[in-house]
């Protein structure tokens, strides 16, 4: 039997080992937690240029379509297609024996229509002696004036004659009229040529330089409708090389474009205006059909405030960016953009220049909580890089860098 006194003494125990476990769980433990770590740099100005840029097509300066000018069998291709052709060079030759046969008969014609003209010519100057010495009528006379002009007229009809069969003869040789590219072979050695539809036998454009056409709206014809008639203008040897050609591969064309012309009136279908301008194309790089991204620079904003465009976040329409002020603490900061250049965005309204802006770990800061910020270096750009379009506030429709 244990002693009253030991069992009081184990329960009064037990009773503040509860209540000491009570007390402890009643306090709260505090633990350090670090700043998010984000990558930062300071807003910039510089000039920017705002681009306006039109999906274009190439074509050659000067595009001649080779047709068969006279009917007969095609004996001989001289060119080899796809090859560069100067102006005058032979690319066919049909069988001339038709074309030979009929300037023969031509010239005999000829030969015959001189003949009785020679003898109506004699005939008229017997008739004006007799006609002087009021030997024959006047109606007499008159019929063998108007014979001697018949025949003589037939005679300039035989030479023509003559001289439409020799061009004929020449014609068997189908020559280059220009400098440029020719296309594949429309027709084969042994075809008939030159009659129903089998008439055109290639293509030659001339592809240095190339035609760029591109159609722009009313409303940015009007916009630079002035700046277009200064240009247009001058001779199209002084006129400024302003245009820039983006490739299909992204990459921005050596050489630039001059405005060449704009076409008479607005498509009703499309809206839109065609403008053509001349590019130099050295080596023949750029074929007929490629398609290309037309830029002009529009404008340019002077000192205007820029960021890299990953630094800006959109939210239900509304731009934003995080911004850390001197106390090290975040700010997410409705702003404006406007144009967009390269990597970067400009923006209009809402951050100064030389203000810290979250470049990186947007995604981590909280409004008026610290943060641990590091200077964020920008990437290396290549020139493909910086072929971004540039659009104004009003018409962006370009969505940001998504994080």
């Amino acid at each position: 039997m244990k002693h009253p006194n030991y069992t009081a003494a184990a329960f009064a125990l037990l009773i503040g080992v509860v209540l000491g476990g009570l007390s402890s769980c009643g306090k709260k433990e505090t633990a350090t937690v670090a700043p998010p770590e984000v990558l930062v740099m300071e807003a910039a100005t510089r000039d920017v240029p705002v681009y306006r840029e039109w999906i274009g097509t190439i074509d050659g300066s000067e595009n001649a379509e080779i047709r068969a000018r006279v009917s007969g069998y095609l004996i001989k291709r001289d060119y080899q297609e796809g090859s560069l052709v100067k102006k005058g060079d032979l690319l066919f030759e049909i069988d001339p024996a038709q074309t030979q046969a009929a300037l023969l008969e031509a010239k005999g014609q000829l030969e015959q229509a001189r003949a009785v003209a020679k003898a109506a010519a004699a005939e008229q100057q017997r008739s004006d002696q007799l006609f002087a010495q009021k030997v024959i009528s006047e109606q007499e006379h008159t019929n063998k004036v108007q014979l001697n002009q018949a025949n003589q007229a037939k005679v300039k009809a035989a030479e023509a004659n003559v001289k439409q069969a020799e061009l004929n003869l020449g014609f068997c040789k189908v020559v280059s009229p220009v400098d440029g590219i020719a296309g594949l072979a429309k027709a084969q050695v042994g075809d008939l040529v030159g009659t129903g539809n089998n008439v055109t036998l290639t293509y030659v454009s001339t592809l240095d330089p190339v035609k760029v056409t591109f159609p722009i709206s009313e409303s940015d014809y009007l916009a630079a409708g002035q700046r277009v008639q200064e240009t247009l203008s001058k001779p199209l040897d002084q006129r400024p090389e302003s245009v820039e050609l983006i490739l299909a591969d992204g990459s921005v064309f050596p050489h630039k474009a001059k405005l060449q012309a704009v076409d008479l009136q607005v498509k009703q279908s499309t809206g839109t205006i065609l403008v053509t301008a001349l590019l130099a194309n050295p080596g023949d790089v750029l074929r007929p059909g490629f398609f290309a991204r037309a830029r002009i620079v529009a404008q340019t904003l002077k000192d205007a405030v820029v960021v890299p465009q990953r630094a800006v976040s959109e939210v239900q329409g509304s731009y934003q960016l995080g911004i850390i002020g001197a106390d090290g603490k975040a700010e997410i900061r409705p702003v404006k953009v406007g144009a967009r250049t390269g990597s970067d965005w400009v923006i209009t309204s809402g951050l100064k220049a030389g203000e810290k802006v979250v470049v990186e770990g947007l995604q981590k800061i909280k409004a008026g909580a610290p943060v641990a910020a590091k200077p964020w270096t920008p990437p290396s750009e290549t020139p493909a890089d910086t072929a971004l379009t540039a659009k104004t506030e009003e018409k962006n429709e370009t969505k940001p860098h998504a994080k």
